[in-house]
């Protein structure tokens, strides 16, 4: 494998994985998905992704992850034939960015105390 720093990579798993989940593989039950972050484990061989919905409801993110759940092997097999730069490709985990929901409740309780 050619000398590549682990934030490169997961620049560019996150790069074609928006490609590949947005315009190659049309899944209709992923309207308004996007992915906010890959990170690779230090051996390269898992990949969180993290993803954020329109929707803030419990039910609508765990349908969300399990279709994701269920493309898994389609995307990873897509993912390997655009990346030729490393010798394996990592499993890939998704998982939902509460990063915005969390933020959008703080901005909500700074709103109330104002």
């Amino acid at each position: 494998m050619p000398n590549i720093s682990i934030e490169r990579l997961s620049s560019l798993i996150h790069k074609e994985l928006v490609k590949i989940i947005n315009s190659e593989l049309y899944i209709k039950e992923l309207n308004y998905i996007n992915l906010t972050e890959v990170r690779l484990t230090k051996d390269l061989s898992y990949a969180t992704i993290f993803f954020t919905v329109l929707s803030e409801e419990k039910n609508d993110i765990e349908k969300y992850k399990k279709v994701l759940s269920s493309y898994q092997k389609q995307i990873r097999f897509k993912l390997a034939g655009k990346i030729k730069n490393i010798r394996k490709i990592p499993e890939l985990h998704f998982k939902y960015d509460d990063a915005l929901a969390y933020g959008n409740h703080i901005e909500k309780l700074l709103k109330t105390i104002k």
